[in-house]
């Protein structure tokens, strides 16, 4: 008999989440899945075509049941539209979750981004009906919202770290994506270590592969590029980029180009303040592109470019978008603490500087702008090669589906 599986997860195609590609690889791998979702809207508030409040709510995506809830949308990304973002969706998926109550299922399954209120309904759930909930933890919460938002309030961030850590407590079992944060999680629950595995974040086969694209090879033909892709929002903390470039410039140094792919937040923010340094030369900002175009900027890259502001929470975290990065095999600058760094010096495949230090950038992207051919492609071998030893699709799915049925 198949297993079923109930999965949770505010964000899900075709918004650019891991988690559209786990159910895809649970179908493959013989398991029943149902999703319950919000719709689509994010990083911009804007819902695409196709999608609305009351239209395709209901849907199939690779054999999954998609089940999608009303949500109150990012749009405009106030402070107060993304509060109604993260309330609305708990609220309205457990309206969603009692029309599949009728249903068994052999396990639940919450992919938790931002909010962890996102894991409420699975709880509901698993509770009700007495089958184990397992919850992998991406954003860790409070911690992850501080760098979004400067809370200060006492009482209001004890409310927060309160109710953040009870979810956590209430899921049967926890999925981090590094020791770090695996051993962080065992800490504020107080759960038996068996009961939390780390299991780290892997990407999709399309970032495998080398894209070649001449019209934009000729567009970029006389820069070093280095490619950021990915969500921009004040967690990203893009001002480094930009401090960078002004060193740069103090330099001389003209022919390198950051070329900036994604939404989000942050993006005007960062647009203004290249203006107001006087770099808007070194940046294109391309806004949001389709997950299948991202390959063929990784390839383009001469560097791909990650960073997170200064805290020691995020740095349990592994960014998805440095997985991607090593599976292109290209060299990786980093501007993180903690392990979105640290695996990059494991493995031995670009340079790396503390959050915010823009002039430890400045210096590791001269240092990449002086390598040869030889020494640029070795740092994309040993990239690649790493991807493939602990990051590779079908290891981290078999990882996955094990632990949340065991």
């Amino acid at each position: 008999m198949k297993r079923r599986l109930l999965v949770v997860t505010q964000h899900f195609g075709p918004e650019n989440f891991r988690i559209s590609d786990i159910v895809k690889g649970l179908v493959e791998s013989g398991i029943d899945v149902d999703v319950i979702c919000g719709i689509p809207n994010y990083p911009n508030g804007i819902i695409p075509n196709g999608y609305g409040m009351f239209k395709n709510r209901k849907q199939s995506y690779f054999g999954a049941n998609i089940y999608r809830t009303f949500e109150i949308t990012r749009k405009g990304n106030s402070n107060i539209r993304i509060f109604l973002n993260y309330i609305s969706y708990p609220f309205f998926a457990l309206f969603r979750i009692l029309r599949v109550i009728h249903k068994k299922y052999d396990a639940v399954f919450c992919y938790q981004t931002s909010p962890v209120y996102m894991i409420f309904p699975a709880i509901f759930y698993s509770k009700l009906k007495h089958i184990p909930l397992t919850t992998y933890v991406l954003d860790l919460w409070p911690e992850n919202l501080y760098s979004v938002l400067d809370i200060k309030n006492p009482f209001l961030r004890g409310v927060l770290q309160r109710t953040s850590h009870w979810h956590y407590k209430k899921s049967d079992k926890l999925i981090g994506m590094s020791e770090s944060l695996s051993e962080t999680l065992v800490r504020i629950t107080d759960k038996d270590k068996s009961y939390v595995k780390t299991i780290p974040q892997y990407c999709e086969k399309l970032y495998e592969a080398d894209v070649y694209d001449n019209e934009l090879s000729k567009s970029y033909k006389d820069f070093f590029k280095i490619v950021y892709a990915g969500n921009i929002s004040p967690a990203q903390n893009l001002e480094v980029a930009v401090d960078a470039a002004v060193l740069l410039k103090n330099d001389r140094i003209n022919d390198i180009k950051f070329i900036i792919i994604g939404n989000g937040m942050s993006f005007e923010d960062i647009k203004r303040y290249a203006k107001e340094k006087n770099v808007e030369a070194y940046f294109d900002f391309l806004g949001a592109k389709p997950i299948e175009d991202i390959p063929k900027y990784h390839t383009l890259a001469d560097a791909l470019f990650a960073s997170l502001v200064k805290s020691e929470d995020l740095g349990l975290t592994i960014p998805a978008k440095i997985t991607s990065y090593m599976a292109a095999g290209k060299p990786i600058l980093t501007c993180i603490d903690g392990e979105g760094s640290a695996v990059v010096d494991r493995a031995e495949c670009g340079l790396t500087a503390p959050s915010g230090d823009a002039y430890s950038l400045y210096r590791n992207i001269l240092s990449l702008y002086k390598l040869n051919k030889e020494e640029i492609e070795a740092l994309g071998f040993n990239a690649r090669k790493y991807h493939f030893k602990h990051h590779e699709r079908e290891t981290v799915l078999k990882q996955l589906k094990d632990f949340i049925f065991c």
